[in-house]
């Protein structure tokens, strides 16, 4: 289990997330502006991390740098052992899409579309991406078959079996979230990135999310790290760190 240090979690078990020294600075002829700075820390398979702070610390953009949304300007992201950011523009989407779930504020779902059909939507993409090496290190991804037996056996496991036909407008924010979380599940990634999850919930609603998060990092074995401002969400998670001036520091 990690445990916070001046760096950050230390994991004890298999690293999924290893960053070290990682810093992000934004450039424009009128400034220069550094977001974060010797940022250091690893997690494991199985093990949660919560990164707490004021608006504008730069928490979400750490996230983006870790969901290879985003480049660092220096420093080392290293996901499974690999750096994603050596990979082509075409490789690095297969491999955020194989290897990272998001989770958002916003569900995003679309509207158009049926609570299954938006959570299968990862799974189509990676099914049509063309065959790279990026794609043959990552394995094949589950047939169709399999694909759709996981988002079935996911929605029931968050209590969405009824709800597999009906579009998001029919569904509670909370029922929405969980749906999201499926989505983000649905190509079995070995991350997952939750940026304030629960910040547009209510109370009620906020606890059966961050509940589902806790336990489906335990069943899935995964890596999670979440940004929330929410302390009772916090508290859920294995560590928890404060970004603070760009920095990471023991809460």
């Amino acid at each position: 289990m990690p445990s916070p240090n001046e760096s950050g979690p230390q994991t004890t078990g298999q690293c999924v997330v290893s960053v070290q020294h990682l810093g992000k600075r934004y450039e424009t002829e009128a400034e220069s502006r550094e977001i974060l700075r010797d940022i250091s820390f690893e997690l494991g398979a199985g093990q949660s991390l919560a990164i707490m702070g004021p608006s504008g610390s730069g928490k979400t953009t750490l996230l983006n740098i870790l969901g290879t949304l985003d480049t660092p300007s220096s420093g080392e992201v290293s996901i499974l052992g690999r750096n994603p950011f050596t990979l082509s523009e075409g490789e690095l989407a297969l491999f955020r899409n194989a290897t990272v779930g998001f989770v958002f504020q916003a569900h995003h779902l679309l509207p158009q579309c049926s609570v299954l059909e938006n959570v299968l939507l990862p799974a189509i993409v990676r099914k049509t991406a063309p065959a790279t090496g990026a794609r043959a290190a990552l394995g094949s991804p589950l047939t169709r078959d399999e694909t759709c037996a996981r988002a079935l056996r996911l929605l029931e496991r968050v209590g969405l079996q009824a709800r597999l036909h009906d579009r998001p407008a029919r569904l509670s924010g909370g029922e929405r979230q969980r749906a999201a979380v499926v989505r983000a599940l649905i190509n079995a990634p070995r991350v997952l990135l939750a940026d304030e999850p629960t910040g547009s919930l209510d109370h009620a609603s906020a606890e059966n999310v961050g509940s589902l998060l806790t336990e489906l990092k335990r069943e899935e074995n995964l890596a999670l790290i979440v940004v929330t401002h929410t302390p009772d969400l916090a508290r859920r998670m294995d560590a928890l760190v404060q970004l603070r001036d760009g920095a990471l520091v023991p809460a």
